[in-house]
């Protein structure tokens, strides 16, 4: 063991040391059903993975290789390294292997497991079909500290994950009611009382029909192009690759970086267009809606700067006596009848021919403003949540780091918290 390696408090493990290895087999295809819960779920490779846990797709009535719940699976065929951890017994696959820890928990081995697996790919690149075995497996050298701490270690990263998945179960079920809210919001609306209306089906009277189906009768249609100004953001032909339109000082946003914003605010660009760039360009101004109209039809962000546009972007420059973001909401809830009127082509768009007449269920302005002020205090929670979740990820991998390359001792660093925990 080398020298640096005894300073930094570390120990020099095989994985044999530590695990167990079970190489997956492929079970007989005749045994093989699309029902994931006939007999024991059959993951074939690592296309079942999820974010932690497998989503098998099939079952076998006759497993040839199993594990069992809380081995850590690895792929061992390309793409070589990737790690879930089994939430029950499984039949395995050639293209995995089970790796079963002895004396330490699945929680601290998946993260060291994980952390060699740019070294495993280097093992597989050498072979015709890239691909580990069982001895490259075992053979795999690893760094922790000593045994006598591996418990507090795996205490300490099972605090950060259990904070880790609550806050991921917090998300999802805040995306679903934001789902669920926006669909009430855009169709019911808030009464005077600033209450949703009821249904239709318990309330008929306070609704008409309309080509958008059931609105509130306060409700008025409008087309997009009575609403804002809807402009392409270029006046005449702006070359896409000649370098003398683009990289001056004029932020420039992308296609894909409209589809990403998801409809909020945007305010950062991977682009700029030239001097030259912006005399055949429109600049559009902050609270414009960007509409994506190739590829992907109807994204929308909402410009928290002045920016300039490709093709591929309209902008919508609403009137102030409408509520730009009950207006963005309105547009994202017509993607599917927008897309429905792109060409069924390899590349679909749409022009402004199809967004200035599209038909929006506009309420007077006060009720729009209650609709964007009930939509962003759901957003605002989704936000803060993603945001402790990027802070709980960001702190978990740089404690991993600091702990498995001996900068931080375990000791120390449980005493630390254990005086914070008593200060409070």
């Amino acid at each position: 063991m080398s020298e640096k390696i005894l300073a930094a408090g570390l120990h020099s493990f095989t994985l044999s040391d530590i695990a167990h290895v079970e190489m997956g087999q492929s079970p007989d295809s005749r045994y093989v059903v699309e029902d994931p819960f006939q007999g024991l779920a059959f993951l074939q490779g690592n296309a079942e993975f999820g974010a932690v846990y497998p989503e098998p797709k099939f079952g076998c009535l006759r497993p040839a290789k199993r594990c069992k719940v809380n081995d850590i699976l690895i792929s061992v065929r390309a793409p070589v390294g990737a790690i879930n951890v089994a939430d029950r017994d499984y039949c395995i696959g050639r293209g995995l292997a089970a790796i079963r820890g002895q004396g330490i928990t699945p929680s601290l081995l998946g993260e060291v497991v994980a952390r060699q697996s740019i070294a495993l790919r280097r093992v597989a690149q050498g072979t015709t079909f890239e691909a580990v075995n069982k001895k490259d497996l075992q053979t795999l050298k690893l760094l922790l500290p000593p045994k006598t701490q591996w418990s507090q270690l795996a205490e300490i990263l099972d605090t950060l994950d259990t904070a880790i998945h609550e806050t991921e179960a917090i998300i999802a079920k805040l995306k679903a009611v934001k789902q669920g809210l926006l669909s009430d919001l855009l169709t019911r609306g808030i009464n005077a009382n600033g209450e949703l209306r009821p249904p239709p089906t318990d309330a008929p009277n306070i609704y008409k029909e309309s080509p958008l189906g059931w609105i509130p009768k306060e409700w008025d249609l409008q087309p997009l192009g009575e609403i804002a100004k809807v402009n392409r953001g270029k006046f005449t032909h702006r070359p896409r690759n000649d370098p003398r339109f683009y990289g001056g000082k004029y932020p420039f946003i992308q296609t894909g970086e409209v589809a990403a914003a998801e409809g909020e605010f945007v305010s950062t660009y991977s682009q700029t267009l030239s001097d030259r760039g912006i005399l055949v360009s429109q600049e559009f101004p902050v609270g414009t809606i960007a509409i994506t109209i190739a590829a992907n039809i109807a994204d929308t962000a909402i410009l928290g700067i002045p920016m300039y546009f490709p093709d591929s972007v309209v902008g919508a420059i609403v009137n102030k006596i409408y509520n730009v973001r009950f207006i963005e909401l309105s547009i994202r809830k017509a993607k599917r009848i927008l897309e429905a009127r792109a060409p069924q082509s390899a590349q679909k768009n749409i022009n402004l021919q199809d967004l200035r007449p599209l038909l929006l269920a506009v309420p007077e302005k006060p009720e729009q403003d209650a609709i964007a002020i009930r939509y962003e205090a759901l957003q605002n929670k989704l936000r803060s949540e993603t945001d402790a979740l990027a802070k709980y990820r960001f702190e978990k991998s740089g404690l991993l780091d600091d702990l498995l390359t001996g900068r931080v001792r375990v000791t120390p660093l449980l005493a630390k918290a254990a005086q914070q925990s008593g200060s409070v």
